[in-house]
């Protein structure tokens, strides 16, 4: 019961294993476990690749600037969204891209749409795109990176709102609970399916 209790304040909202503390009344390192633990749990949830026009983005979370700076890359595309932390600073050049996109979009069947980002010339082999060349407009009829522009919206809410500052160690399951909110962000009882996942 303490675990599932645990799984639904993680759902209700982004707590910080403090609050969690004190909500379960336990100490702060295990309320942190089993905060990263549902995390993890929520990591391991795969989908099946992604179809139809997918859209594809990146952003830099942990600091007050882009590319060029020590903050986080991390990669996302939407028609669900799948995303992930780079595993290092520049971690979209040379072999990023094409590792990331085959792992969760179906690329015979997806045209990808991205920004004029260079590391995006990557995908040109494996898949159809569009650019979005966002000098110009912000899209072209279905061609646009809106959707996944205002995923990291809401993860950078999370992030920067956030009393303490995750660990850059940390940032991968961060990213992951985020994708997890947005993909069940219309089951009628997303407390139930990840229960249930908890105590398969």
């Amino acid at each position: 019961m303490l675990l599932a209790a645990a799984v639904k304040s993680v759902l209700s909202q982004c707590l910080f294993s403090h609050q969690l503390a004190r909500d379960l009344d336990l100490n702060q390192k295990t309320a942190l476990f089993m905060r990263e633990r549902i995390r993890a749990l929520m990591a391991a949830e795969k989908g099946e690749l992604l179809q139809g026009i997918v859209e594809a983005d990146e952003t830099y979370i942990g600091g007050k600037r882009g590319r060029g700076t020590k903050k986080t890359l991390v990669i996302g595309a939407v028609e669900c969204v799948v995303a992930q932390a780079a595993d290092q600073p520049g971690g979209l050049k040379g072999r990023g891209i094409p590792t990331f996109l085959p792992e969760h979009v179906d690329a015979n069947r997806s045209p990808l749409v991205a920004d004029e980002y260079a590391a995006y010339d990557a995908a040109n082999p494996i898949m159809r795109r569009a650019v979005v060349k966002h000098a110009e407009r912000y899209a072209s009829g279905h061609a646009h990176t809106n959707t996944i522009e205002g995923f990291w919206s809401l993860v950078k809410r999370a992030w920067y709102g956030s009393p303490r500052k995750y660990s850059r160690g940390r940032l991968p399951l961060f990213i992951a609970e985020s994708v997890w909110k947005y993909d069940h962000r219309k089951d009628g009882n997303p407390f139930g399916s990840l229960v249930a996942r908890v105590f398969a």
